[in-house]
């Protein structure tokens, strides 16, 4: 897309049936995390009904505390608008973003973040703080919170029982 066709693009708007059908996808980003040994986090970024970006955390596998799936999904999204603005987008999660995820999303312009299951040691859209509804800051994030919060929790939940068992073993 050439930068200023985002702005010219009418939007078509996401039904909770919408909502669902992004989160499995965001889910099976999740997947791809689990398989590399990752903590299992997904993301995809929605534009007109489109998939535009997708991400899941390779922390571990890249060596960074930067390859969070937020950072590499608004890295795609930026890609294939031609633009720093994701204006008109929705950012799909399966756990409640962190502080740099959050900032990223303010900073990005996403108009509105989806997210699978509550981060209560982390989370910074709602459970800690609310860095995507700061009012200082010069734009706000719409929230729709526990859209499949039961895959999602359930996704990460498996992932430290195995964790849990695999360093048990190996003690």
């Amino acid at each position: 897309m050439k930068p200023d066709a985002a702005k010219n693009v009418k939007h078509t708007p996401l039904t909770p049936e919408d909502d669902i059908k992004f989160m499995k996808k965001a889910l099976k980003q999740a997947e791809h995390a689990l398989k590399l040994g990752e903590v299992p986090i997904g993301c995809v970024i929605v534009y007109d009904k489109k998939v535009i970006g997708r991400g899941y955390n390779k922390r571990n596998t890249k060596k960074t505390a930067l390859a969070h799936a937020e950072i590499t999904a608004i890295a795609g999204a930026c890609k294939k608008l031609g633009d720093w603005r994701l204006d008109g987008c929705t950012m799909y999660v399966t756990l409640e973003p962190c502080q740099m995820c959050s900032g990223a999303i303010v900073q990005s312009r996403v108009d509105r973040v989806v997210i699978g299951a509550a981060n209560p040691k982390a989370g910074c859209a709602g459970s800690i703080l609310n860095l995507l509804k700061v009012p200082q800051f010069n734009h706000q994030v719409e929230i729709t919170n526990a859209v499949c919060a039961e895959e999602s929790t359930e996704i990460l939940q498996r992932f430290f029982k195995d964790l849990r068992i695999r360093n048990k073993e190996s003690n």
